[in-house]
């Protein structure tokens, strides 16, 4: 009876280390992904919503605007959480008549779910509000009109409406326990630069450690097939 043909020692020693060293980056990159639990900015677009390009201290928005606020976790603007009422003008400020010297934006602010609230806080309920501000008044006045007290950091970034949350701004999130770390300075939650988030070009480390393992792969089997000739 034949007897299979076994690999050399360093060639299964080898093998043995692309296999675990593949598996720890695999698990690393899980433990590494993370996200920002902050209020993002929405601007309504008919029936949709779309991720605003503006601050809410530099927007002006016009008369029958909408806007909402999202209160959620999230890495960037790509994947952020939109605010989960519709934005319609028409029936949030349905009460608030139009009027001389002033201009009506429609609000929705939802401050998110409980999965996604600092320990030991309970998000308060989705409400919309119209705000009837001066015609040059900024989407963060037209809040402020509506929502107060507002929070901001020194970088002007919004992080607390009407009180909520009650400490925090921006802060990262790891995505293995979902403890909160200092964000870092340079980081903007929601205008990261996506290019920031791969490695500068080149193939990854995953990539080389696969295409190692099927080198060692492709030795084994002409190693095999010489002994058994």
């Amino acid at each position: 009876m034949p007897v299979p043909a076994r690999l050399p020692v360093p060639l299964v020693s080898l093998l043995a280390a692309l296999v675990a060293a593949s598996a720890v980056l695999l698990g690393a990159g899980s433990a590494e992904a993370a996200g920002y639990r902050y209020w993002s900015f929405w601007q309504g677009n008919g029936t949709t919503w779309e991720y605003a390009t503006q601050g809410p201290s530099l927007l002006r928005p016009d008369d029958g605007t909408v806007q909402g606020f999202r209160f959620a976790v999230s890495e960037d603007s790509g994947d952020a959480s939109q605010p989960r009422r519709a934005p319609d003008f028409g029936a949030i400020c349905a009460d608030t008549p139009a009027k001389d010297g002033s201009k009506r934006v429609a609000l929705v602010i939802d401050a998110g779910t409980a999965a996604d609230a600092p320990d030991g806080e309970e998000p308060p309920a989705l409400r919309t509000a119209c705000a009837q501000v001066a015609p040059d008044a900024s989407s963060a006045e037209a809040l402020a009109a509506v929502a107060k007290p507002l929070r901001y950091d020194s970088s002007a970034m919004l992080c607390a409406i009407s009180g909520y949350p009650k400490s925090g701004c921006g802060e990262q999130v790891s995505g293995d326990s979902g403890s909160a770390e200092p964000s870092a300075p340079a980081k903007t939650p929601g205008d990261r630069d996506r290019g920031e988030e791969g490695d500068g070009g080149g193939p990854s480390v995953g990539l080389v450690v696969g295409i190692g393992a099927v080198v060692l792969l492709g030795a084994a089997g002409v190693v095999q097939a010489r002994r058994r000739r």
